[in-house]
């Protein structure tokens, strides 16, 4: 790998200074985690969304008059993929009639279809890529259960809500970690490869901002074991679950009640548009990393383009803590192929330290994402990042310490995945540190729901990434995947009770031409296309958002 000298005179300050620092770590000594006040005065001063000029005012819909990321505001000013004229004879026909739509297919919806499904409803999960195409492939480090003897859901409350600056809905946070002993027990008995000791006994590590050791794991691929193990499940309810792979949807659709009762959805192979008819609708839909907030590069998956949270808002679902993104704080920034992929936050929690140019340590390694960030947002600021041959600027996490601390080979059997990743590019990260830098990771806010997953729109459920309010400002690691499985169940059953009790009646637009006067009363539209489905790289002044009226990208 072709380091630059810069950053091979601070490697060897690094190896120089790792004696020192893990004779402290083995006696307990660390850089001090910060007091509230501190943590406070960090995040203020130097983590992104603080900025004054990261958010602006959204004209119109229920949140009319907040201050919203200005990305997202984008979206919600945007204009409709579809005309309404044209779309009512899609109306008139719906081409597929269900008892519940799901819009999303990785954990969350999974999960949703499993409980509906098993409910006794007729399921159909519609996904803009493959079914398991999402984020929760991709999330690596585990899934936080209050399941050993020293621990809580007690204690996991409180450092939920703590780790979100006690800004959470408690409701939502208590459904979360009740639920989470079963959850991983339901896991455990359908197959999931969970690490374990030789005794089978579950291994259980800290996160950051925890208090107990509660992080489950299946190496550094927990997302991915947990999706195969979902997947596999949904796809077991045989007839009653129906699957359309590249088809997302572009507007819901709502009855003379204001009901949720379907969607308007494209094939994305064909351009073909249809329409769904649903008694029930559930938005697992993910979140918004591909927007690229404030610029920063992303560790979503291609599709994570907030389609839900734009088509839910227009239908007249209120949003709820988007004001902060969550951006992990160990992305990768060399080698430049890398950029936008993360490193595990397990890493830290095996004793990896994040050190400066000089090998110092200037953060506790296990604060909060939000504050860990902010810090090396601050350090690179004030001259203590290395900076690679492409310009990027990040600090060292000192991985080889884990083995020195845990045993020769404790890398390879841990973080296996990350492991290969770095030697594909010629480095052995059981040797050398990894230069790491802020990366856009998760969207802590979005649809307001109640414990049972239920937004403020009849007949309209939401999951996962989508929501808010659990997480409050801040997520802690490992709550996603615990999130998807809590709240897709929660959602999936709720949804199948409702499809009994209501009867939805035609399916209509007419949310959508309120939305549009309102826009145009307002002066707010902006000219491009949402939900975006896709993003555009593509090099050149245009975009395909930016000319109406062209076909839908393929």
């Amino acid at each position: 790998m072709n380091y630059t000298p810069d950053m091979k005179a601070s490697m060897e300050r690094v190896r120089a200074s790792r004696a020192e620092r893990l004779a402290r770590a083995r006696q307990g000594d660390h850089v001090p985690a910060l007091s509230l006040v501190d943590r406070g005065i960090l995040l203020r001063e130097f983590h992104p969304d603080y900025r004054d000029d990261a958010r602006r005012e959204v004209k119109v819909g229920p949140n009319a008059g907040d201050q919203l990321p200005n990305e997202v505001v984008s979206l919600l000013h945007a204009g409709p993929r579809i005309d309404i004229n044209e779309a009512q004879a899609w109306l008139e026909s719906p081409e597929v009639e269900t008892d519940v739509l799901i819009l999303g297919g990785g954990g969350a919806g999974a999960a949703a279809a499993i409980a509906a499904g098993r409910g006794g409803a007729k399921v159909v999960l519609a996904t803009k890529l493959r079914f398991g195409d999402s984020n929760t492939v991709m999330a690596e480090g585990g899934i936080q259960v209050a399941d050993q003897e020293a621990d809580s859901p007690i204690d996991h409350f409180l450092d939920i809500m703590g780790g979100g600056h006690f800004t959470n809905v408690p409701e939502l946070v208590e459904a979360l970690v009740s639920d989470g002993p079963k959850v991983l027990a339901w896991l455990e008995q359908a197959g999931m490869l969970l690490d374990k000791y030789p005794t089978g006994r579950m291994k259980a590590r800290h996160g950051g901002g925890t208090s107990r050791k509660r992080l489950h794991s299946a190496g550094d691929m927990t997302g991915l074991e947990l999706m195969r193990v979902v997947k596999d499940e949904a796809l077991a309810l045989g007839d009653r679950l129906r699957v359309l792979e590249y088809c997302p949807a572009v507007e819901l659709l709502t009855d003379e009640a204001g009901q949720c009762c379907g969607a308007v959805m494209v094939n994305l192979a064909t351009g073909h548009r249809f329409v769904v008819k649903a008694r029930a609708v559930i938005l697992a839909t993910g979140g918004f990393g591909r927007l690229h907030i404030q610029g920063f590069p992303t560790s979503n998956h291609y599709g994570a383009t907030a389609d839900g949270l734009v088509m839910a808002y227009r239908a007249g679902a209120k949003l709820t803590h988007l004001r902060y993104a969550q951006y992990h704080p160990t992305g990768i920034a060399f080698p430049g192929q890398s950029v936008g992929l993360l490193v595990t936050e397990k890493v830290r929690g095996l004793g990896a330290q994040i050190v400066n140019i000089e090998g110092k340590e200037f953060v506790f390694a296990l604060e909060p994402r939000d504050v860990t960030t902010a810090a090396l947002i601050r350090e690179c600021a004030g001259g203590g990042g290395v900076t690679t041959p492409g310009g990027q600027v990040g600090v060292w996490l000192d991985s080889p310490i884990i083995d020195l601390i845990h045993g020769e080979g404790t890398i390879r059997k841990e973080l296996p995945g990350k492991y290969l990743e770095f030697m594909r590019h010629g480095i052995d990260i059981t040797k050398d540190p990894i230069l790491v830098y802020p990366t856009l990771h998760y969207q802590n806010g979005g649809l307001t729901i109640d414990p049972q997953g239920a937004t403020t729109v009849a007949g309209l459920y939401a999951c996962g990434e989508v929501t808010g309010g659990i997480h409050g400002d801040n997520r802690l690691m490992g709550n996603a995947l615990l999130e998807i499985m809590v709240y897709g169940q929660r959602a999936g059953a709720a949804a199948a009770r409702y499809v009994v009790s209501h009867a939805s009646g035609k399916p209509g637009l007419g949310h959508l031409a309120a939305y549009l006067e309102g826009l145009k009363s307002n002066q707010a539209a902006e000219g491009r296309l949402a939900p975006m489905l896709l993003p555009d790289y593509r090099p050149g002044p245009l975009a395909v958002d930016d000319l109406p009226g062209t076909a839908l990208p393929c």
